[in-house]
């Protein structure tokens, strides 16, 4: 409100002072006593300022107008903040009664001063109205405008609530008792407290203050709370069994601030008696509002805050606890006894009575117990848990939860099943059943036999582990962990708890348990069936406990077992052979004499998966002396022991030298000291007829390895016992394994054969099976190559290399008839792996070379001879462009398949040029080359195509790109001989990359590289005093 400004006349101010005058003693009763003691001064003034003196006022002396112009602004000041108190809520007036009254206070002593200047200015004749003046003058500034204790601490309660602090039900029902008895209401009416809330609502529909709305919020909370009817908390669930026989609360069973029975009565020095919990709360929030602690039902500021015990009061409300009790359980019993279909919301109501009985009253649980109605929960839950539903299961689970910390009860839910029932609720479908049931596993879990009988039911570690590893659920995952966590302390749970994937029970226990606790965890990891992750995980952390244990003798069997588990891992075999794992594991194979066949057999196995996986194992040393794996004694060593050890031993001794040939560092050792052995290959062989299909197997790869380096010894080893006829009878063999086919096929592929060896043994019947094979397999493959069917494939190119060694006129029609060049070509643009490329280009080479020496002789016709021979020349028509292949400089149609280029073959050859194989790359350029091989007439042409198809551009960007070695030296011989024809010699003269390339090449090069730059160079007018011309004659080509 804006207050009225200064009246300017006195008359004007007179005026003013009698509106104020008038309208602060109009009304007769005041709520509060500020007003009521202003208004009394008021009328006082009132009779003073009617003396005749002032019914002039402009006629009074200056002094005295001054006075009456600042009686009336502050008298009308304070009668605004009069009518706040009047006409405003009496809420708002204690929120504001500290401002108010400082205002009442200001204003009061304002108006003594005039009063006192008024008192100075009046003349000597009139001595009444000048002690009046005085009197009151003196009055009004000794006055004090206060607010009262009542006031104050509920002013300061408010002034918190607008802070928005949280408060407890004991807090609000002492606020309003406070403010009740500040506004002179019963504490009780809530209607009148309801009114005065709804005015304050009026108050500040127009206001901004913050915390003033916060308050209004506040209060209308608490008393929407206050209002509610009082509900007891242990009665008023048991009326729906037995109405009659409920007996009803005395009300003082009541805490005047919970409205609830009181369970731990207290009386204070008023001789009230309140719930300990909720006056300790009071006492608090008043302590913390800088509040002396009062009696919330009288008010009385308490000198001390002890609070004795009611036990008088306490007995009778729990005799009265007991009989509302033994009357809940009694209804209950019935309801669960029922025979007919479940009642819903009778169950309902049944499992809350049981849940609050056993929170609020624990005293009576063995009541519940006794009564039967913790087994009826449970049946319950086994035969009815669909039809009641995920909430009801969720109640009951809560109920019986409860009912846990009574240990006889614990005892009988456990007869009964409960921690099956549980573990199934572990998948309900509402978050308070999976709550309730995994609380109830965790009170459970506390126990060793409990924790024992919930590993063993069958899914519930891993329905814990999954629950614990969930963070959406943060609180049940929390749960499930602290179960998992109690069963890790129980030996018994270890291995369902590794099962589960949970390890570090049956892991801290391999480190750091005596040694039948170690023993115990090696053998739990070699029976398990593991995941790779899980294989992983425990080799990183306990390899070197496992092969510690290998010196003990009772230990030995189940480390083998449990290293031999964890070696099944590819990954992990660079972490045990990291743990000094493989010296005591070829101590066992070949030096332990008193070791058993099933150590023997373990410590196979595991070396076997070790070196399987080439890259770590090849370093390390096996014995003190710095020996390694492929060092030539354990090479002996282990063929001499294919002679007398068992069966079993014997497949993974065979993988055992596989792996360790088949090792790109430890192959040319491992398959020289074979080879060197006294009869290592004639020792390998025999298995190649085994009946155990893995000595067959690893037998077939092992040779064929070896035939990769060591062919022509092979062969001398295999033709005598006519196992050619073996390898071939193998493939064509249905019953044969796929990797057995695969790996005779690359066998004799390696092994070299005469042409009479190749017709005899392999024949025409064969070469046709063969490419019918390869056929077979790309278009089952359709693209996709897998190592078997790679495998299986560069076995069958081989094969079909060796009829391309040497052509005959039989083969070159079964050639034609099987169209060979084309099957070759497709093998390089849908082979995944570099062997089979590098085999079907060899393989275009070598039909390439045929068909060059097939070519018919040039037979260019003859120029015209005699006097008129050069106009015949000059008229003569031009002759037709000529049929002939340019490369071959002859007709190729009848065959195509000994061409490339007819067979569009180069383009395919161009494209592995890039490839990242360096052997694809020389079979490629080593191809290429066959098409520049002949430089007689027709050879500008065969250049010329060349250039057509990107031939010599690639070869060139090849060339620049490489180091000296074989490959620099075979792309530097094709590109000499097309820069012999001054077409491509003229494009590439001004290639600055190829001719650093070849000076390079020139300087670094071997003889045959330094030959071929200078004549490059020389092509490309590079070198000074030389022509540029090319020779007629060709060189040779290497």
């Amino acid at each position: 409100m804006t207050s009225p400004a200064p009246p300017s006349t006195a008359a004007a101010a007179a005026e003013s002072i009698h509106r104020s005058l008038a309208e602060l003693t109009s009304s007769s009763s005041d709520s509060f006593d500020n007003p009521r003691r202003f208004t009394a001064f008021v009328s006082r003034l009132r009779l003073l300022l009617n003396h005749n003196h002032f019914l002039n006022p402009d006629s009074l002396p200056p002094a005295l107008q001054t006075a009456l112009k600042g009686i009336a602004s502050d008298l009308s000041k304070a009668t605004e903040t009069v009518s706040v108190y009047r006409n405003r809520s009496k809420i708002f007036v204690l929120i504001n009664c500290k401002s108010l009254s400082s205002s009442l206070q200001q204003h009061s002593s304002a108006i003594a001063s005039w009063l006192a200047l008024i008192e100075s200015s009046l003349s000597d004749n009139l001595p009444e109205l000048r002690k009046k003046t005085s009197d009151l003058s003196r009055d009004m500034k000794q006055s004090h405008f206060t607010v009262t204790e009542n006031e104050e601490r509920v002013h300061r309660t408010l002034q918190k609530e607008g802070e928005g602090r949280q408060t407890s039900k004991a807090v609000q029902s002492a606020i309003i008792m406070d403010l009740a008895r500040c506004l002179g209401i019963d504490s009780d009416n809530h209607g009148e407290l309801n009114n005065q809330v709804k005015l304050l609502k009026t108050d500040l529909s127009n206001a901004n203050s913050v915390p003033a709305r916060r308050i209004l919020v506040s209060l209308e909370k608490i008393l929407d709370n206050w209002s509610i009817v009082p509900g007891m908390s242990t009665s008023n669930v048991d009326r729906d069994f037995e109405e009659e026989a409920h007996i009803l609360p005395f009300k003082n069973f009541l805490c005047p601030l919970t409205k609830e029975v009181m369970k731990e009565p207290v009386v204070l020095e008023s001789s009230q008696t309140y719930e300990r919990t909720a006056i300790k709360y009071w006492f608090e929030r008043c302590l913390e509002d800088g509040r002396e602690p009062t009696c919330p039902v009288t008010g009385q500021v308490l000198k001390s805050l002890e609070m004795k015990p009611n036990i008088g009061l306490a007995g009778a409300i729990e005799e009265w606890v007991n009989r509302n009790v033994e009357i809940q359980v009694k209804g209950a019993v019935e309801q669960l006894s029922k025979e007919v279909e479940v009642e819903v919301e009778g169950v309902e109501r049944v499992l809350d009575v049981v849940y609050k009985i056993s929170e609020e009253h624990p005293s009576n649980r063995f009541r519940v117990r006794n009564a039967g109605v913790v087994v009826m929960i449970v049946t319950l839950l086994r035969n009815c848990s669909k039809s009641i539903g995920t909430v009801l299961r969720g109640k009951a689970l809560a109920a019986l939860l409860s009912m846990a910390k009574d240990e006889e009860s614990k005892k009988i839910m456990l007869e009964e099943g409960i921690t099956r029932l549980a573990i199934h609720s572990l998948i309900g479908s509402s978050e308070k059943e999976r709550e309730y049931a995994v609380k109830l596993l965790l009170e459970f879990s506390s126990d060793e036999a409990c924790c024992t009988r919930i590993a063993s039911e069958k899914g519930a570690l891993v329905l814990l582990s999954s629950m614990a590893g969930n963070l959406e659920h943060p609180a049940l995952a929390n749960l499930a962990e602290g179960v998992l966590t109690q069963m890790e302390k129980v030996e018994g749970s270890v291995q369902h708890l590794a099962a589960a994937g949970r390890f570090e029970p049956l892991l801290s226990r391999l480190h750091e348990g005596p040694d039948d606790v170690k023993i115990e965890m090696a053998s739990i990891i070699g029976r398990m069936t593991l995941t790779n992750n899980s294989k992983e995980r425990i080799a990183r952390q306990c390899a070197q406990a496992l092969v510690e244990l290998l010196s003990k003798t009772e230990g030995r069997t189940p480390s083998l077992q449990a290293l031999n588990n964890l070696s099944g891992l590819d990954d992990n075999a660079t972490i045990l052979v990291d743990s000094a794992v493989l010296p005591a594991l070829i101590a066992i194979l070949l030096q332990d004499q008193g070791a058993s066949t099933e150590w023997k057999e373990l410590a196979a196995s595991t070396i076997a998966n070790i070196v399987s996986n080439p890259g770590h194992w090849e370093l390390a040393a096996i014995d003190k002396k710095g020996n390694s794996m492929q060092s030539e004694s354990v090479v002996f060593s282990l063929l001499g022991l294919l002679f007398v050890a068992s069966p079993q031993c014997q497949a993974s001794i065979l993988r055992i030298l596989y792996g360790m040939a088949s090792s790109p560092q430890a192959a040319e050792s491992v398959a020289t000291h074979i080879k060197n052995s006294a009869d290592g290959i004639k020792t390998i062989i025999p298995f190649l007829e085994y009946p155990e299909d893995e000595h067959r197997i690893y037998a077939f790869k092992l040779i064929r390895v070896l035939t990769e380096r060591f062919g022509h010894d092979l062969a001398l080893e295999l033709k005598p016992s006519d196992k050619l006829s073996l390898l071939k009878e193998k493939l064509l063999d249905d019953q044969s394994t796929d990797s057995e086919k695969s790996d005779a096929a690359c066998i004799l592929a390696n092994l070299p054969l005469s042409e009479d060896e190749v017709k005899t043994i392999l024949g025409a019947s064969f070469f046709q099976w063969t490419v019918m094979t390869l056929k077979k397999q790309q278009r089952i493959s359709n693209g996709r190559t897998s190592r078997r069917t790679s495998s299986m494939a560069e076995g069958l190119l081989g094969l079909l290399l060796h009829f391309t060694m040497s052509l005959d006129q039989e083969t070159i029609d079964v050639v034609m008839e099987y169209q060979l060049m084309t099957i070759f070509c497709e093998q390089l643009s849908f082979a995944a792996k570099p062997k089979v490329k590098e085999l079907a280009a060899v393989g275009l080479k070598n039909l390439s070379e045929a068909g060059r020496l097939l070519a018919p002789a040039d037979s260019e016709p003859l120029p015209p001879q005699g006097c008129c021979a050069s106009l015949m020349f000059l008229f003569r028509r031009a002759s037709p462009e000529p049929s002939t292949c340019p490369i071959h400089n002859a007709s190729c149609e009848n065959n195509s398949q000994l061409c490339l280029l007819n067979s569009n073959c180069i383009r395919p050859l161009v494209d592995i040029l890039h490839d990242e194989d360096m052997n694809v790359q020389i079979a490629a350029i080593e191809a290429l080359s066959t098409l520049v091989l002949d430089t007689s007439n027709g050879y500008k042409r065969a250049v010329d195509e060349l250039e057509k198809h990107d031939v010599i551009a690639s070869v060139i960007e090849l060339f620049t790109e490489l180091r000296p070695g074989l490959l620099q030296e075979r792309a530097l011989w094709i590109i000499e001989r097309a820069l012999r024809v001054d077409g491509p010699a003229h494009k590439y003269s001004l290639n600055q990359s190829l001719v650093r390339a070849l000076v390079e090449a020139f300087k670094h090069g071997n003889a045959n590289a330094k030959r071929h730059a200078q004549d490059a160079l020389t092509h490309l007018k590079q070198l000074s005093g030389v022509s540029g011309k090319a020779s007629s004659q060709s060189r040779p080509r290497r």
